[in-house]
């Protein structure tokens, strides 16, 4: 269980979207102070929100960033990009690009933070995965995700001797400008922030935002063909 009431966090991609939805809905919850980063970031009026610079594909960006944050109590890994397209077809430098972000990106943000988080009590570690960790059709950034899972679950079992609760989170499409351009049910940012705020203070170590999200996990115990996204939406 965390509390996020008077706790220090730090969002990742906290500029807009997903991430500015972490950020608010930290700050009213409670939070004292939030490190909202992005690569460029923006100020705040609200003097609870720290704006900072981060690349998270830059392991001195994440190292000299850890330096100047070691009041976090909460980590929320939410950056991340998405190269559409199928694996056929994909130009092996986007599929990097996506690896290096969703997943080595998501890995330095934890290996940097979890020495902080050990030193303040523990606190939490939060993963934004997709429902395409588990549902077919999505391409490298659904390899990534499927990957970032995975990094999850073991570092779960790592930061648990430090008393470090790591949450993982998993969402359908969000209503942000990364998806845009897609035609499918959306659901909103702020309820996904609303969701992780619950989960954390409840102690889970996994949440399932959405309907088709819960429909994708309890399809892995079938067969593979069932994955594909369609057939979750039917």
């Amino acid at each position: 269980m965390t509390s996020v009431k008077g706790a220090v966090a730090l969002v990742t991609g906290g500029r807009r979207g997903l991430g500015r939805a972490y950020v608010e809905a930290l700050i009213r919850h409670g939070a004292v102070k939030v490190y909202a980063t992005a690569r460029q970031p923006a100020s705040s009026e609200d003097p609870r929100i720290v704006a900072e610079t981060l690349d998270v594909t830059d392991a001195e960006s994440v190292r000299s960033l850890a330096e100047r944050t070691g009041d976090v109590d909460i980590v929320v890994n939410n950056a991340g990009v998405l190269i559409a397209g199928p694996l056929l077809t994909a130009a092996p430098e986007d599929v990097r690009s996506i690896f290096e972000a969703n997943v080595f990106g998501a890995l330095r943000v934890a290996q940097a933070y979890a020495p902080i988080l050990a030193r303040n009590g523990g606190g939490a570690l939060v993963n934004m995965h997709s429902v395409f960790s588990w549902a077919s059709g999505a391409g490298a950034y659904g390899a990534s995700k499927a990957a970032l899972w995975s990094l999850t679950n073991s570092l779960r079992l790592e930061l648990a001797g430090q008393d470090t609760h790591v949450l993982g989170v998993h969402a359908g499409f969000i209503d942000t400008e990364m998806v845009t351009a897609i035609k499918a049910p959306k659901i909103s940012p702020e309820l996904v922030a609303e969701r992780v705020m619950e989960a954390l203070v409840a102690g889970q170590d996994e949440v399932l935002v959405d309907d088709v999200t819960e429909q994708a996990k309890a399809a892995l115990c079938g067969p593979a063909a069932q994955l594909a996204l369609g057939r979750l939406r039917g």
